[in-house]
């Protein structure tokens, strides 16, 4: 199975730790993050520009940080983020604003 391409539903990288901002805690239930989650290791990276598609594409196999944007359920104009770090050491759920 090809796993370059965003349609596959398996996890195309490891997360490390997961963690979550204080206020991404407060907007977000434990099951909209894990929804939005399956969704970023698949390479769904949600509501990001076509450059930072390509972006994220290229840096799951070159190993850089990966970014996705997905709204948040019940306040769709606002938006949460989620970041996996370079090291896939981490990952963060997010407001924008905390960035």
């Amino acid at each position: 199975m090809n796993t370059d391409t965003k349609d596959t539903k398996e996890p195309r990288f490891a997360t490390g730790q997961l963690v979550a901002t204080p206020r991404a805690m407060d907007k977000l239930s434990p099951a909209a993050m894990a929804s939005a989650l399956a969704r970023h290791v698949t390479g769904d990276w949600g509501d990001v520009d076509d450059e930072d598609r390509a972006a994220n594409d290229a840096d799951v196999i070159a190993g850089g940080r990966l970014l996705s944007t997905y709204p948040i359920p019940d306040e769709p104009d606002e938006k949460f983020w989620i970041i996996t770090e370079a090291d896939r050491s981490a990952t963060t759920f997010l407001l924008p604003e905390e960035y």
